[in-house]
């Protein structure tokens, strides 16, 4: 595991020269979108007496159309080819259609111009799979989130840097069209440049044939995408949460100047506010989730985004005409701090929200089809993102306020959210053992790269209290199944988490034989499928803080599917308000509020070599601060965090 945070990535000869093409991109394509926004919202359009509340919607549908029309041809290609060259491929694309844009905006054609966005967004369709199908490729998995958040982060960034470009040129009538023109082939050409640095890497899967039946091969990719299910369904999250985006973002200049009577500058004030709490959303993912895929993030970032849009409509439903304002005239008014804050905030939701999800997405998808899947992904975001453009359109059409699409975006998601946590309750359980191990713990976890990357394997741990395994599960990042004594599997509230993240009840020999044979049929048959499976062989949760003599079910397990074993040690749970120490779990006050919580993670053992009594040691051994490493002048030093 990489001991470098996020950032160190930025340092990376793999990663870097990607990140730096993918944002010069992002700030091309928002530098020329909402150029054009704020020019025709301002100038163009307002003098001709258009509708510039339909025209954001009408310009963002054009851009993302070339999405659900050619994704699953580019999906195709990035499967087939080294997706380094084909980034080349489309950055020449793009050198040619800055240069076209340069003389659409002299020549001042609106049509051309509306043609011209359609065209970045063809352009943006062929690099959309590449985008995020290459960064395994590009980085280890343990360093996956933070490249998401990276790659998110930085393209809101862009968004901001696009949003005072395209705002100031618009200010500037005829000498910002020369300024649009020269930052928009300047940084194609730097974006060039870049991609050049892309180390080569592999295709997924040079063997397919290229088919161009649009309709057919977008079926196709969809279906591909649909085998996973905790796959589609995070791709569904994250087509809304692209329409919420899109929505969100195409309201913001005419919210400036039809509900705040602002000028361009506030406009871009707004915009700004947006885009920062995405990119801090998105940076602080791998901080909260402790470089591993946390989907507990989703749902937080699911109430923000419900809870901040709501207070929009509720802050602006009434506003009150008035006289138009600058952006530091606009501070001065009552009620400025709270629209600024619930925007940041929003963005901040929102990276929370779509960060982990586009880590599950890559990292769950098989490599042949990662571009292809990713496509499906680009696919159905288009399609929820035309929808979401017109919806707002015909909203406005009919008579709803922009603050109103505002309360429309916030019961939507909630709606739409709620459904998505019901078919995949992954989401819910991981939100509720974060904020477990979160506001009750601190948690370190030590010598993390011991858990196998793939394959079965059986986890033996100490047991201290009723939390042990939603603390193992936190730490350990691959899906783990639990086998928990059946009282314990039913507590009130933990029962959700425990069924939903598929743990196995069982009981002694003497008090249910039939639940006990179940539970080992069941042990072996998750071994069997290549996951790993953790039991407490101590068999019940101590009563002193000392570890108890292991049981003979371990061995049980081993002699019908011989798999390696890990020893997990959890030190200082002892005394917490979950822990028997001074009576009965959860009956006492707690005394302990953020407990330093250690999970130490020991060399896997060979089955042949893992009796209960060695395990037991093992653990002891971890337990006291030792691991078999440090008696091994020949072992390699592990890597902790």
């Amino acid at each position: 595991m990489s001991s470098d945070s996020q950032f160190g990535l930025l340092r990376s000869r793999r990663f870097a020269p990607f990140f730096l093409t993918q944002c010069l991109g992002a700030l091309n394509d928002n530098i020329l979108r909402n150029g054009l926004v704020m020019l025709m919202t301002f100038a163009i359009l307002s003098d001709m007496g258009g509708r510039v509340d339909v025209l954001a919607n009408v310009i963002a549908a054009l851009f993302i159309l070339p999405f659900v029309l050619f994704s699953a041809v580019a999906g195709q290609l990035a499967d087939k080819y080294d997706k380094s060259a084909l980034i080349r491929r489309i950055k020449v694309f793009e050198i040619a259609l800055v240069l076209f844009a340069a003389g659409a905006m002299f020549v001042g054609n609106v049509y051309a111009l509306l043609a011209l966005v359609f065209l970045m967004g063809l352009q943006s369709t062929l690099f959309g799979p590449i985008k995020y199908a290459i960064l395994p490729q590009l980085v280890e998995r343990d360093q996956l989130i933070g490249a998401n958040g990276l790659v998110e982060g930085g393209t809101y960034l862009a968004i901001i840097a696009g949003l005072f470009i395209g705002g100031y040129a618009a200010s500037l009538g005829q000498p910002g069209i020369l300024m649009l023109s020269v930052c928009l082939i300047a940084f194609a050409v730097a974006g060039y440049f870049a991609s050049r640095a892309i180390p080569a890497v592999r295709p997924g899967d040079p063997t397919i044939s290229l088919r161009y039946n649009v309709v057919r091969e977008t079926l196709r990719v969809c279906r591909y995408a649909y085998r996973e299910r905790s796959v589609f369904l995070s791709i569904m999250g994250l087509s809304w949460f692209w329409s919420f985006g899109l929505i969100a973002l195409a309201q913001l200049p005419a919210f400036s100047k039809i509900v705040l009577y602002g000028t361009p500058q506030l406009a871009n004030v707004l915009l700004v506010c947006f885009a920062v709490g995405i990119g801090i959303g998105s940076l602080v993912c791998e901080k909260l989730s402790r470089r591993h895929i946390e989907l507990g993030l989703v749902p937080l970032g699911a109430i923000g985004l419900t809870v901040f849009a709501a207070d929009i409509y509720v802050a602006f439903y009434n506003t009150p005409a008035a006289a138009p304002v600058t952006a530091t005239e606009f501070m001065a008014r009552n009620g400025s701090l709270r629209l600024l804050i619930d925007l940041t905030l929003i963005g901040v939701s929102g990276g929370l929200f779509s960060v982990p999800l586009y880590a599950m997405l890559q990292d769950r998808s098989p490599e042949r089809l990662r571009s292809r899947i990713v496509a499906a992904n680009n696919i159905l975001n288009s399609v929820f993102m035309i929808a979401g453009a017109a919806t707002a359109s015909g909203l406005l059409l009919i008579g709803f306020s922009i603050p109103g699409v505002f309360a429309f975006l916030a019961v939507m998601n909630t709606v739409i959210t709620v459904y998505l946590f019901w078919l995949l309750p992954e989401f819910v359980m991981r939100f509720m053992t974060w904020i477990l191990i979160n506001v009750l713990y601190r948690i370190e976890v030590e010598g993390a790269d011991n858990i196998p990357r793939d394959g079965p394997a059986l986890l033996v741990a100490n047991h201290v209290s009723f939390v042990d395994a939603l603390l193992i599960g936190g730490a350990v990042l691959r899906p783990t199944r639990f086998v928990m004594y059946y009282k314990i599997f039913k507590i009130p509230l933990l029962s959700f988490i425990f069924k939903t993240a598929k743990a196995i009840p069982i009981a002694g020999k003497r008090e249910d034989p039939d639940l006990m044979a179940t539970a080992f049929d069941k042990i072996d048959a998750e071994l069997a499928d290549g996951r790993l499976v953790c039991i407490f062989p101590e068999g019940a949760i101590t009563q002193d803080g000392e570890i108890q003599p292991f049981r003979g079910g371990m061995e049980h397990i081993l002699k019908r599917r011989p798999v390696p074993v890990v020893p997990i040690a959890l030190r200082g749970l002892w005394g917490s308000w979950f822990s028997r120490q001074g009576g009965g779990a959860v009956k006492k006050w707690p005394r302990r509020f953020r407990a330093a919580i250690t999970v130490v993670v020991g060399q896997p053992v060979a089955a042949s070599q893992a009796s209960a009594a060695a395990m037991q040691a093992d653990v002891q051994s971890l337990l006291d601060g030792r691991d078999k490493a440090d008696d091994d002048p020949n072992a390699d030093n592990q890597d902790q965090r």
